[in-house]
């Protein structure tokens, strides 16, 4: 592109190629007067090539533009042409260009905060994706219909990103950004297409909820977790007492003795260890202890009076406890 100057730079080089005009015109003029052709033919020659070297080094006139650049140009201000990709001419001065990129330009959205629709305040982070079409109307209307694109559609997803989220709650806003990507995306696409640009993509990057509303729904969420944790808990003991009943059930009168009585061999083998037991279990021990031997054979099955005897030393061990 064109090297710029500041305007104290541009008056001083304006004043150096008039002071050199002039000289070289009263030269040519004195040289003229005193026949002197040869002379003011080579001075004339000088002065033109002069003028010729400045405006090659003020003015750009081969534009060398890569496969994804473009360039519109302007003759007195008026769309000529669009020039690459390669080598482009300008005519110097009387001709003008404007540089337009045709890759995919990615723009970050600064967060925004928003209302929603349950009047919560959040902040919103987003990304757009969007590029120039290659065909030369999309590039001249990309100069020509908007000063600046990316700045345009910055701030147009600013605003739709707060009237979208002021139209859905939070959970809405949550559970389903990627419909909100959609709106947001279509709304732009309307007019985008009328600067020539193409909008591949808006996407939501980040959502950040106020801090006091973050602690409200962890604590909701820990109180969730431990109502279901409590809920299994207690539907995994009924399931228990349920199987224990179950197997209860199905157990004779003579294998309810034999695992009780097992159960207090083991409750009394240590040394300090205190039991309470039903009057019927004690007059059943003292039988055991005194009678047993003579008048359990008569009363019971030969398989009980076995029971009995097998876990008698344990039973009196008990008792002598007790």
């Amino acid at each position: 592109m064109a090297k710029r100057f500041s305007s104290v730079e541009s008056h001083k080089i304006k004043q150096g190629v008039f002071l050199l005009l002039l000289v070289l015109i009263i030269t040519v003029v004195w040289l003229a007067l005193t026949n002197m052709q040869l002379f003011a033919y080579i001075l004339l020659s000088i002065a033109v090539l002069a003028i010729l070297s400045f405006i090659v080094w003020r003015y750009d006139f081969l534009l060398t533009l890569k496969e994804y650049e473009r360039a519109v140009v302007y003759r007195f201000g008026k769309v000529v042409r669009v020039g690459g990709p390669g080598w482009t001419f300008i005519m110097p001065i009387i001709e003008s260009f404007k540089i337009v990129d045709l890759r995919t330009h990615t723009i970050d959205i600064p967060p925004q905060e928003v209302i929603t629709k349950d009047s919560i305040v959040v902040t919103i982070d987003a990304i757009v994706y969007l590029y120039v079409k290659p065909d030369k109307q999309s590039v001249i209307n990309s100069v020509v219909e908007i000063k600046d694109y990316e700045k345009a559609a910055e701030e147009f997803v600013k605003s739709t990103v707060r009237d979208v989220a002021g139209t859905l709650t939070l959970s809405e806003l949550i559970t389903n950004i990627a419909e909100f990507n959609l709106r947001v995306l279509q709304q732009i696409e309307k007019i985008a297409q009328s600067w020539g640009v193409t909008v591949e993509a808006v996407q939501i990057s980040n959502i950040t909820l106020p801090k006091e509303l973050q602690d409200a729904l962890t604590t909701q969420k820990a109180a969730e977790q431990q109502k279901l944790a409590r809920s299994q808990l207690a539907d995994a003991h009924k399931l228990e007492i349920e199987a224990v009943k179950a197997a209860a059930e199905q157990l004779s009168d003579k294998a309810l003795a034999y695992y009780y009585i097992r159960a207090l061999e083991k409750l009394g083998e240590g040394r300090s260890t205190k039991f309470f037991f039903p009057m019927e279990l004690t007059k059943l021990a003292e039988a055991v202890g005194g009678t047993l031997a003579a008048g359990a054979a008569a009363k019971n099955s030969s398989e009980l009076e076995s029971l009995f005897k097998k876990y008698k030393p344990a039973l009196k061990k008990i008792l002598e406890k007790k």
